[in-house]
């Protein structure tokens, strides 16, 4: 005689439901079926010939289930009443899904409950340590009457929930009931789930019980308290829910998964996970550790996994992913650095800067008219495309890619502000980037261009105005950058320190000392250009105090070794 029976609440995969029931019922366990009414008749009529040859394999009456809703709590009522009086001899229910699967051979569930005949296993927490509801209702799912479906009629949940707040509408819980909520799937003693079913105020608690949101996790948690001897206040079934309150589906890649987590049952199976479903109805491929079910074990990966869903991979952006603004792991996958003003000042600084780190630098990336990759390539690692239009089209996305793909090489490239400004926000708020700027470097370029003086005029007043927008928003309090800003004036007072401390930021301890210098541009004249500008009402104040006199020229030549201030 059987101590064990099983409830099965069943809608879908019926040929994994049947194959399931008959694995319980060959080793001597009861198993009644509940099948959702809205399943075809002639389905049902197949899963009934499927079981005909049990004798401990039985029906109960079907009702329309929907997820959250009065109906689930019924058909669980009604198929364990016909557990209840068909199999006088089972002393534990065990409620499963078609979806479930046994995890451990039969027998060790069944000594497992012998050993603990008068125990009921059911979460069944209180209100105040809930913590597992996500964008639900968890004190006024008791409160409020809720005779809309969630699903169906969404609109009218809503409006109806709204109207019962502003009224001020609260319900009266039934004496005697002290609300909790917990797992579904629970594994009850006969004393306990026939008290639950025979208590002369069943139809009062059923009728309240009827407009309570998602009773399914309520109800039997709930009424468990008022008749239990003993509660274990856990579930026997592996059942994992994501950080959006779904449950996790198992594959055949989670088999070693499984085996870890020392559950009876697991849900949801994969209805096609062939090796899963192969695996545990075989009873040889159960041990004898007779461990207790500890899921905890595995709670490890799935914080990983939700870690990983929720965060993704740093700079790593994709279709089937792309993270909301602010909830990036990372804007990009790793350390890169941006150059303002410097390709202006210093005639050869991308392959003087390429020698000295022995990496490729690339040009202005942003400039107008294509990107200017290192060596003037058309295209470059993951065939990222120096057309303008496809850049420009999501010049952010087209950064992220530049870095995803290089990753292990700094990238290095120029910025200035004739470029396109508008990756200027994303650099300035990305913790990988470095980011170095001389204001007014424009100012040597345009000084040494063979343009008609008032265009001269006209594109400094603009490209000031553009590069002073950068630098207020790489100096906004939202900054994660690693930024290093001087005027064009500073950063010639001292410029091998400058460009000392910029490389000992991108190569650490291990930087060398500078022993070559980039060639700068020819600066003479350059006092009375910007005072031509000043004379023809266009202030150049991002160039800093320029002294009259000029500044003498970088020392050439390897012999010549910089000052450098220890």
């Amino acid at each position: 005689m059987s101590t064990l029976g099983f409830v099965m609440m069943c809608h879908t995969a019926l040929e994994r439901a049947a194959q399931v029931a008959r694995h319980w019922a060959e080793r001597d366990c009861p198993v009644v079926i509940h099948l959702d009414k809205r399943v075809p008749k002639a389905r049902f009529d197949w899963f009934k010939a499927e079981m005909s040859d049990f004798e401990n394999v039985r029906f109960s009456k079907r009702h329309k289930c929907e997820w959250g809703t009065w109906s689930l709590v019924a058909a669980s009522q009604t198929a364990s009443e016909v557990m209840l009086e068909t199999f006088p001899g089972v002393r534990h229910v065990y409620l499963t899904s078609g979806s479930c699967l046994p995890l451990r051979p039969v027998d060790e569930l069944r000594a497992y409950l012998a050993a603990r005949p008068m125990t009921d296993f059911i979460e069944s927490v209180t209100l105040r340590d809930v913590d597992w509801t996500v964008d639900g209702l968890n004190t006024e799912r008791f409160q409020l009457r809720f005779p809309f479906s969630w699903k169906r009629h969404r609109f009218l949940f809503d409006r109806y929930v709204e109207f019962q707040r502003n009224i001020g509408f609260r319900r009266k819980i039934p004496d005697g009931l002290a609300p909790h909520l917990g797992s579904q799937w629970w594994c009850l003693s006969r004393q306990t789930l026939s008290a639950i079913l025979q208590d002369t105020k069943r139809k009062e608690f059923d009728r309240y019980f009827k407009l309570v949101w998602i009773p399914d996790e309520s109800y039997w948690q709930t009424l468990v308290r008022n008749y239990s001897r003993k509660i274990e206040s856990r579930s026997l079934t592996l059942s994992k829910f994501d950080f959006q309150g779904k449950p996790h589906v198992f594959y055949d890649d989670h088999l070693h998964l499984l085996r870890r987590s020392d559950c009876f049952v697991a849900r949801k199976i994969w209805h096609r996970a062939d090796r899963l479903y192969q695996s545990f109805l075989d009873d040889g491929g159960g041990d004898e550790r007779r461990a207790e079910p500890t899921p905890g074990k595995i709670d490890r990966v799935f914080a990983k996994a939700l870690e990983r869903r929720t965060q993704g991979r740093a700079g790593l952006y994709m279709q089937s992913r792309f993270p909301n603004v602010e909830w990036e792991n990372g804007k990009t996958a790793a350390p890169y650095s941006v150059f303002q003003g410097f390709n202006d000042l210093f005639l050869d600084f991308e392959p003087w800067l390429s020698r000295r780190l022995g990496t490729s630098v690339h040009g202005n990336l942003f400039d107008p008219k294509r990107a200017r990759f290192a060596g003037d390539a058309d295209t470059f690692a993951g065939c990222l495309s120096a057309a303008p239009a496809l850049r420009d089209y999501n010049p952010e996305r087209f950064l992220t890619n530049l870095i995803w793909n290089t990753r292990g090489e700094r990238q290095v490239f120029m910025f200035g502000p004739q470029d396109n400004q508008r990756p200027g926000a994303f650099m300035a708020s990305d913790s990988n980037a470095q980011i170095s700027v001389i204001t007014g470097g424009w100012a040597v370029r345009l000084f040494t261009a063979n343009r008609n003086f008032s265009d001269i005029r006209t594109e400094a007043a603009r490209l000031q105005r553009r590069e002073v927008d950068y630098v207020n928003t790489l100096r906004h309090v939202r900054s994660r950058a690693e930024i290093r800003i001087w005027s064009l004036a500073e950063f010639l007072e001292e410029p091998m320190e400058n460009l000392q401390r910029i490389l000992d930021g991108m190569e650490g301890s291990q930087a060398s000392r500078l022993t070559e210098a980039p060639r700068m541009a020819d600066l003479t004249g350059l006092p009375k250009f910007l005072q031509n500008l000043k004379n023809q009402g266009m202030n150049p104040f991002a160039v800093g105090d320029f002294p009259p006199e000029g500044v003498a020229p970088l020392p050439v030549g390897a012999n010549n070794r910089p000052y450098l201030v220890r």
